[in-house]
């Protein structure tokens, strides 16, 4: 299997990755009364403390074990990538085979999310993110240890819907036992974990195939989840606080296999349709897939009017909130999947960096949107929804600058120096994007719905993610035997500048104050 197919093939959505607070109203009060001395820093303050809640407030010790669990399945995504030429050689896999080994992850993480979100806000968010990192544990070793290509797609399945189980209670837990200026820096830091999330994983993909650590080779990039899902299953039973919805819920049990059946039917083919030359079957799950999805909303319609308990309750869409920014995360993870896709084909096949190189050309943007997702709740209490609109600008003169210096510098000079510059620039921006993305999302969902809400807006950010891949990354396969790796390169990055800009615009029609 060549470098181009190698790559097209690994680069699949997930991960990962990557908080949360709302449109609209006042911006809830986060000071203590004058009259009381301030807490100490490593404390929660009672300002800090969910309103209504009973949950004990999350400590920065809980906050540092959850992004933890959030940060392990984003990384695990992106680090099997430069995995697959030593998995296809060792257990004699097909290019199917490996499709299956990157799409079976992805599509059990993202069917899930929704159901893995409603289990905690019923049985308590605590107890399923502990279930979820024991079985991430678990599943990673089984991949490991996979003694042939079947076992391990099995194992990856398995280990995507264990992803989905731990997630979501992510968000949920910060969302219920949290608010104020903590809820604002701890959704920050959620959200830089995924651009760190994601560089991390592919230097560190590399660094471990590289070192090959007591012949382990590709199977270290499994194993190596294990010492880290203990450390967070100790961590989480003395740190995270529990917390659930305030009243018992039924299963949805026809309202998840409706949902399970509208995503695979669209995410499926999405994700191996274009490598298979598009077969019948791919193209009539994807006229089946906006029938079912009609069949899953009446279903939760007829649930929630008669007093049931869907799995995605249609309330929840009728808050414009959620709907604005579930509508502003189209542009960024379309986009964004995009990029990750037809950066790494640019960089190994045309400049022909090795994966370790790749991983480390990006360090530049990952630094970037780590430190500007911990400047976010600052510039939002500057600018308000215009910081939106101008990380939207500052991402898109980065993708401007990286598309200008691709066309205009010679070969032989492109090196990860002289991309830096266009790289720092979009980290800056989508640093700021993410945050405010669940920013949005969940200001406007309940704290008792929370996990249902945080699934939510996870299952949107990884169907984007699917989509970014097989649009974009289409585009670019479609236009490099014409017009040449440099010119389509070029174009992709052109047509997520004009994502942007409708982003930048969308944006300005957000409420000015964010809570």
């Amino acid at each position: 299997m060549n470098l181009t197919n190698s790559t097209a093939r690994a680069l699949k959505p997930t991960a990962p990755p990557c908080g949360p607070t709302s449109a609209g109203g006042p911006a809830p009060t986060d000071e203590p009364a004058a009259a009381h001395q301030p807490a100490p820093p490593d404390r929660p303050t009672a300002a800090d403390r969910p309103a209504g809640n009973a949950s004990p407030a999350l400590t920065p010790l809980g906050l540092v074990t959850i992004l933890l669990g959030a940060a392990l399945p984003m990384i695990d995504f992106f680090i099997v990538n430069v995995a697959l030429p030593s998995i296809e050689h060792d257990l004699h896999a097909s290019p199917a085979t490996l499709e299956m080994v990157v799409a079976g992850y992805a599509v059990a993480y993202a069917v899930l999310l929704v159901l893995g979100g409603r289990l905690g806000d019923t049985y308590g968010r605590r107890r399923l993110f502990l279930w979820g990192v024991a079985a991430f544990g678990v599943t990673s070793l089984a991949c490991g240890l996979a003694p042939g290509a079947w076992w391990l797609v099995g194992a990856r399945v398995a280990q995507g819907a264990a992803s989905a189980l731990m997630l979501p209670q992510v968000l949920a837990t910060i969302h219920a036992t949290t608010r104020g200026e903590r809820r604002s820096k701890a959704v920050a830091l959620y959200g830089s974990v995924g651009g760190i999330s994601i560089v991390l994983g592919q230097v560190l993909g590399g660094v471990l195939v590289s070192a090959d650590l007591a012949g382990t080779g590709w199977r270290a990039v499994f194993l190596v989840n294990a010492p880290v899902a203990v450390v967070a299953l100790l961590l989480a039973v003395r740190s995270v606080p529990d917390s659930r919805a305030e009243q018992a819920t039924r299963s949805d049990v026809g309202g998840a296999l409706l949902l399970a059946a509208s995503l695979i039917a669209l995410l499926l083919p999405l994700t191996e349709g274009r490598a298979a030359g598009w077969p019948l079957w791919s193209v009539l799950s994807l006229v089946a897939s906006p029938f079912l999805a009609w069949a899953f909303a009446r279903v939760e319609l007829r649930a929630e009017r008669t007093g049931g308990s869907p799995l995605l309750p249609p309330s929840l869409l009728r808050e414009p909130g959620v709907r604005m920014g579930l509508a502003v995360g189209l542009p960024i993870f379309t986009g964004f999947a995009g990029w990750m896709f037809v950066s790494a084909v640019t960089l190994q096949q045309w400049l022909g960096f090795s994966p370790l190189k790749s991983g480390l050309t990006l360090i530049p943007m990952g630094v970037a949107q780590f430190a500007s997702s911990m400047l976010a709740p600052r510039l939002v209490t500057l600018l308000g929804s215009r910081a939106m609109t101008l990380c939207a600008l500052v991402h898109g003169t980065g993708l401007a600058i990286l598309a200008l210096t691709v066309l205009w510098t010679p070969y032989a000079s492109l090196s990860p120096l002289v991309l830096a510059p266009g790289l720092a620039l979009c980290g800056l921006g989508q640093g700021v994007q993410l945050a405010l993305y669940y920013r949005i999302v969940l200001a406007a969902v309940p704290a008792s719905r929370a996990g249902a809400g945080s699934g939510l807006a996870a299952t949107v950010q990884q169907s984007c993610l699917a989509i970014g891949v097989a649009t974009l990354g289409s585009l670019f396969l479609a236009l490099v035997p014409g017009l040449g790796m440099r010119t389509a390169f070029a174009t992709v990055l052109a047509v997520q500048l004009a994502g942007l800009l409708g982003l930048a615009l969308l944006s300005l029609r957000l409420p000015r104050r964010l809570g």
